[in-house]
């Protein structure tokens, strides 16, 4: 192994560590969701700053390639694509980071109608198993996986979309529980966003793999689903 093959090597470690951390982020949230845990809500928040570091560590990683090895083709598509890739894991980690704040201000805890009816929960689960399966297509440069982990975005678009009417629904018949409302609105519209970027991800791993931008296709797409 060369050392370009092992400086790579390090930023792909960094890279899956930043991911484990994200990870625990998002399924934690969904756990402080339904037990209400308000301690587990605060360790979601407080690794928000872990995650930032490692954004700050990888880029500069990253940037040392650039400055020493002068990357080209697959080696080239890698490094650019782990910057882009980097960035989005950090941006979900901002929303985990959100959601989770949100959740400790939405006590008593969220009434079960409400749970059910804005499909919150769905939308954690798709969320979560997008997450997990773009991550394997990383790890696997599987980009079948990756295709299909962009298709999965459009269910989160869908319940995104009929969530203002559910909830519209939901205040004339709880108009006390407004506030529980507004926060499940608010969950909902960043774990939407979680599964934008989750796609991005997606599409730099077709990128450095395939050598082919989907990038700007798919997003005409989910700009479509939304409408």
């Amino acid at each position: 192994m060369n050392q370009l093959d092992k400086e790579l090597l390090q930023i792909k470690t960094k890279v899956e560590e930043m991911w484990t951390l994200v990870d625990f982020q998002l399924t934690s949230g969904k756990e402080a969701l339904l037990s209400s845990d308000e301690e587990l809500a605060r360790r979601v928040i407080k690794s928000g700053k872990k995650v930032n570091a490692y954004d700050i560590k990888i880029d500069r990683m990253c940037e040392n390639i650039f400055a020493l090895f002068n990357p080209v083709a697959i080696d080239l598509r890698w490094v650019l694509a782990i910057l882009k890739i980097n960035s989005n894991l950090e941006r979900i980690g901002d929303y985990a980071e959100s959601i989770a704040s949100m959740l400790k201000e939405a006590t008593p805890p969220i009434e079960p109608t409400l749970l059910e009816e804005s499909r919150l929960l769905k939308m954690f689960e798709a969320t979560e198993a997008m997450l997990r399966d773009v991550r394997q297509a990383f790890l696997e440069e599987n980009t079948e996986l990756a295709r299909q982990v962009i298709k999965q975005d459009k269910r989160l678009n869908k319940i995104h979309a009929k969530t203002d009417k559910v909830l519209m629904q939901y205040f004339q018949t709880n108009p006390d529980n407004i506030y529980q409302s507004l926060k499940v609105a608010g969950i909902i519209r960043k774990l939407e966003r979680i599964g934008d970027h989750t796609t991005n991800i997606a599409e730099e791993i077709v990128f450095y793999v395939d050598a082919k931008v989907v990038k700007h296709k798919q997003k005409k797409k989910r700009n479509k689903d939304k409408e």
